[in-house]
């Protein structure tokens, strides 16, 4: 009774988080949209959907049954401090690191921008641009998603904590909300925020070689790539190629990656 309600409550505060995102990108815009709301959320939401299924057949059963491992053969980062707290939060940064380390892999590696610039060029950014990948890119990145939880040594339920932790985070930084100054100023230094993050979907590739964290920001001041010197109104969002406007729509999103351009900013 007591794990179904827990189970209840978590559901119940996700769908508030995600509710007060929406909420907030609405009431207090960050960057002025290009495109029509509704065609452009329809249209990512339908990409995220193709995504979610991929995650669902492939991933989701792979990362369970290896947490699953990992937590009756007590072995990986987290039992290797303990399967304490320090543990778990070990295990925890590992899985964010990983994620750090891979996204700048999809922009500097040929085969895997070919996938990640179809998340790149829709010309606006909110939460719907959250869930805009093409959806074999979720295979693509199985391997490394595998090899992440492997070594972190996560257990089932860190795990589960972190994907909740990475998807609220993924839909509050793209989200075109746009916080007191101050208060951006200052979660940037943990978390990645709407600011941050809209200089990394910036066209201008010395911008979006940027910012590359998707959780914790830490990283990004670790390895001097955080940038806040740009203001959101010079921002162009998108990819800078002569193939980005085809790219918008999803028949062509979805065979972008077999004839769009491998390096970044060339036709």
């Amino acid at each position: 009774m007591a794990s179904r309600f827990l189970k209840l409550a978590g559901w119940a505060v996700t769908i508030g988080a995600v509710g007060a995102i929406a909420l907030a990108e609405r009431r207090h815009p960050l960057r002025s949209r290009k495109r029509d709301v509704v065609p452009r959320t329809v249209r990512n939401l339908a990409m995220g959907a193709t995504c979610q299924a991929m995650i669902t057949i492939s991933e989701a059963p792979a990362t369970r049954a290896i947490a699953r491992r990992n937590a009756s053969r007590r072995r990986g980062l987290q039992h290797w401090l303990g399967s304490g707290v320090i543990g778990k939060a070990a295990a925890f940064l590992a899985m964010d690191y990983g994620f750090y380390l891979w996204h700048i892999a999809t922009h500097k590696v040929p085969f895997l921008w070919r996938f990640h610039r179809v998340h790149h060029v829709d010309p606006d950014m909110d939460m719907s641009t959250a869930l805009r990948f093409h959806f074999v890119d979720m295979l693509v990145s199985l391997p490394w998603r595998l090899v992440q939880v492997r070594v972190s040594g996560i257990g089932p339920q860190m795990l589960k904590n972190w994907q909740l932790f990475f998807l609220l985070s993924v839909l509050f930084h793209h989200s075109n909300t746009r916080l007191p100054k101050g208060w951006d100023k200052a979660l940037s230094r943990i978390i990645t925020t709407p600011r941050m993050h809209g200089i990394h979907h910036s066209r201008d590739l010395s911008e979006m070689d940027s910012n590359w964290s998707s959780g914790i920001a830490v990283w990004d001041h670790l390895h001097g790539t955080y940038r806040d010197d740009v203001a959101q109104e010079e921002i162009v969002i998108g990819v800078d190629d002569p193939m980005a406007e085809r790219d918008v729509a999803i028949g062509p999103a979805l065979l972008a990656p077999a004839r769009s351009p491998a390096t970044r900013g060339e036709g």
